[in-house]
């Protein structure tokens, strides 16, 4: 085995009390995702050989997320952090590689920061244990780094046992730790539960191996990247940093955003340049934006593709599957799912659009709907190029209308209409003279 070889301990045994919640705490979205594989994403690119998961409650929830992608070990009863790295030991027990212990509930870090931990590691003095440290703005009540004049780990200082010169210490204790994998359990097996919460802290470990002659090292990250979430609060500040991160990279990346704290990304949104978006649009998962597209206010978009030079909104809803062509045109009110919308075409208001292909350069008359579902399944509408749909129109599914073809305004079209042909199916308007008087005059005598 490689002593470059990578380990990941997950913890997430934790109740999650504050949450309130019957989902996982660490299942809880973030930027459209689980916070859980935020991390798990970020991993990736280290590649490592081995990841395990420590749960306690919930364990379903976890294994059915995360599926193969991860060994599920079990912390019952939950006795502290060490105690929940100490449950790995038929996974990990003998691995004499690099140990990453990490916490589902900090979903934010970077690959250059765990990178960095894991050089750390592995630098010439070839510590045994190297703490991720930060720098808030507020000490609030964190552990404190101690360190000596060479810049080595000496201790981890509980803010409540700290005297008033370690409380000054800046350096702050994330909990994050890469470990060398062949000392950790001889430095585990150490730990003690003396204490009032009767736990075993895997912080503890750092005073074992200095006590034993091993060096320990001190890793720094930003504030934002060991941000934990344990509530709602705190994962809606999560979610600020995380859309503002977000905001800031599409404007790098020449997008518009004319009102940015109005627009919220998710973690695999994809714009292009040269795009105008106005306010409070939602990108939710699995949208791709083109170039040149312009997307007016209050839009919500999900599953969706938006091809060069279209235009969308204000007020268009585009769901899964939805696919707009190059100079397309959705307009206000209009919903699209499931549909191709081509080239040039254009659904200029008040429609809905479902199971659906739309032909280059047709026009959508307002108020038209395709009537994709008879209750118990969806069927296809078909609209060939260049057709004219008039206002208010009602399309049965399933139905096919040929190119060039005129569908006059308030027509139900159940057969289908050939290229060129004009169909109406509304009835003959028919007028009698004087009704409307003589119905007022007789009402009136009531």
């Amino acid at each position: 085995m490689s002593e470059t070889e990578l380990a990941v301990v997950i913890l997430a045994a934790g109740k999650g009390t504050r949450m309130k919640s019957a989902l996982h705490k660490v299942l809880h979205p973030l930027g459209g995702r689980p916070m859980l594989h935020h991390l798990m994403d970020t991993l990736e690119a280290l590649t490592p050989s081995r990841r395990v998961i420590v749960v306690g409650a919930g364990k379903e929830q976890v294994e059915k997320s995360v599926g193969n992608d991860a060994e599920i070990v079990v912390q019952e009863p939950q006795h502290g952090t060490g105690h929940a790295v100490q449950v790995t030991s038929d996974q990990l027990r003998g691995f004499s590689g690099n140990v990453l212990v990490l916490y589902g509930d900090v979903p934010m870090l970077s690959v250059a920061t765990l990178q960095d931990l894991i050089n750390v590691r592995q630098g010439t003095a070839r510590p045994a244990v190297v703490v991720l440290g930060f720098e808030p703005e507020d000490t609030k009540s964190y552990g404190r780094l101690e360190l000596d004049e060479q810049g080595s780990l000496t201790a981890i200082v509980e803010h409540k046992d700290a005297s008033e010169a370690q409380r000054a210490i800046t350096l702050c204790n994330s909990g994050i730790m890469a470990v060398d994998g062949s000392v950790m359990f001889d430095l585990l097996d150490q730990l003690q539960n003396n204490n009032a919460a009767g736990e075993f802290y895997l912080t503890d470990i750092v005073a074992i191996a200095k006590a034993q002659g091993l060096d320990c090292a001190v890793s720094v990250a930003s504030e934002a990247e060991v941000i934990g979430i344990n509530s709602r609060s705190e994962l809606a500040e999560a979610e600020a940093l995380f859309q503002a991160a977000k905001r800031q990279k599409f404007m790098d990346d020449g997008v518009t955003l004319l009102d940015p704290s109005s627009v919220y990304f998710s973690y695999d949104t994809i714009i292009g340049t040269d795009v105008t978006v106005e306010p409070n649009v939602i990108f939710a998962p699995n949208v791709v934006v083109e170039d040149n597209v312009t997307i007016k206010g209050f839009c919500h978009f999900e599953g969706a593709t938006i091809r060069n030079g279209a235009t969308v909104g204000p007020y268009a809803r585009l769901r899964p599957m939805a696919d707009i062509g190059t100079g397309a045109k959705i307009g206000n009110f209009v919903e699209v799912k499931k549909s191709t919308i081509e080239a040039s075409a254009k659904v200029s208001h008040l429609s809905y659009i479902g199971d659906a292909i739309i032909g280059a350069k047709a026009n959508i008359g307002a108020g038209t709907i395709t009537c994709n579902y008879d209750g118990y399944n969806k069927s296809l509408t078909e609209i060939g190029k260049g057709a004219f749909i008039g206002s208010n129109t009602a399309l049965v599914a399933p139905v096919k209308i040929g190119e060039g073809a005129i569908v006059g305004a308030g027509s139900v079209v159940t057969r289908g209409v050939s290229g060129d042909a004009l169909v109406v199916t509304r009835a003959k308007q028919k007028e009698i003279g004087g009704w409307a008087a003589t119905f007022r005059k007789n009402q009136e005598k009531k």
